[in-house]
């Protein structure tokens, strides 16, 4: 099959290196502007420009980085009320270039994120395969949850679940107990990883 060679480097950093790449996260003024994002994003009415705004003024008062605030638009633009997948891919592109500019102890996560934002447009498009490979880049560069979370995803609509129930068993006898607590926690509430309930 095609992506043989990604489930090989999936596997290879889950058993390898599970314990060599600290998993970045966002503290400080920038995580509480990310927590009032958050919340107007779950508004159940929703109103789009809104939040944009929210964003902008959360990076103009300094509280969210230029690479954040990139983040942040690109999920708007990919939510399923806006679906604006072509805006979605600009904003992609200007992550990449804030991220480049900003350097800095946080690339590695910042270049994850953007890995992780081209796997959604790929996946969104159904090319799972191409999605498989941006979420694997984005796994090799931080090791996270929500980056295993998408791998499993993209193994089921792939028709992969021996692959996908192998990689999760693999996750739970490699990876820190807090992470697999989160993944099995993701894995119990999120109907793409359904077929994974009785597996976690």
């Amino acid at each position: 099959m095609a992506y043989r060679s990604i489930l090989d480097r999936i596997f290879e950093v889950v058993d390898q290196q599970a314990y060599l790449t600290p998993m970045h996260r966002i503290q400080g003024p920038e995580a509480q502007a990310l927590a009032v994002f958050k919340a107007a994003l779950a508004e159940p009415d929703f109103d789009a420009e809104g939040v944009r705004r929210l964003v902008d003024r959360l990076h103009e008062e300094g509280r969210l980085r230029a690479t954040t605030r990139f983040s942040a638009l690109h999920i708007i633009a990919a939510h399923p009320r806006v679906g604006n997948l072509s805006e979605a891919a600009r904003l992609v592109g200007e992550q990449e270039l804030a991220a480049l500019d900003e350097g800095g102890p946080t690339l590695n996560a910042d270049l994850a994120s953007v890995d992780r934002h081209r796997g959604v447009l790929a996946f969104l498009k159904g090319h799972y395969d191409v999605a498989l490979d941006y979420f694997s880049r984005a796994l090799d560069r931080e090791r996270s949850a929500e980056n295993l979370c998408n791998i499993l995803c993209c193994l089921l609509r792939l028709k992969e679940l021996k692959e996908a129930s192998s990689l999760w068993t693999q996750i739970q006898s490699s990876y820190p107990e807090d992470l697999v607590d989160e993944l099995g926690r993701i894995i119990e509430q999120d109907p793409d990883l359904a077929l994974l309930r009785s597996e976690a």
